[in-house]
C-alpha cells in the first residue's frame, strides 16, 4: 500500500451538508474503503484547506480513481500528493 495526502476543500454545497450533519464526514471515509482506500489519519485544519487526510491506497491509478469519484460529487475539491515516510525518503537518498 502507498500513502497519499489529502488536501480538501469544501465547496458552499459540501459546509451545508457538514454543518447540518456532521457525521457526514464518517460516511465519506466508509466509502473511501469502499473504493479500496483506508484513510489512516484525518485532520480538520485552518488555513486554504479545511481537511488534510492520510490515506492509503494500492497505487496512483487507485487513489486517482477514488479522488475522482468524491470530487465528483461536488462537495469538494482535492489536492491528492504521494507521500514517503522519511525513513523511505531518507534510505532514497543514499
Amino acid at each position: 500500500m502507498a500513502t497519499y495526502v489529502m488536501l480538501s476543500t469544501l465547496s458552499e454545497s459540501g459546509r451545508k451538508v457538514l454543518r447540518g450533519r456532521p457525521g457526514w464526514i464518517r460516511k465519506v471515509n466508509a466509502d473511501v474503503q469502499r473504493m479500496g482506500a483506508r484513510v489512516v489519519a484525518q485532520y480538520a485544519v485552518l488555513g486554504p484547506y479545511d481537511f488534510v487526510n492520510v490515506v492509503e491506497a494500492a497505487d496512483n491509478a487507485a487513489v486517482a480513481r477514488m479522488s475522482a469519484e468524491l470530487a465528483s460529487r461536488g462537495s469538494v475539491r482535492l489536492t491528492t500528493l504521494p507521500a514517503l515516510d522519511i525513513d523511505s525518503f531518507i534510505a532514497s537518498l543514499r
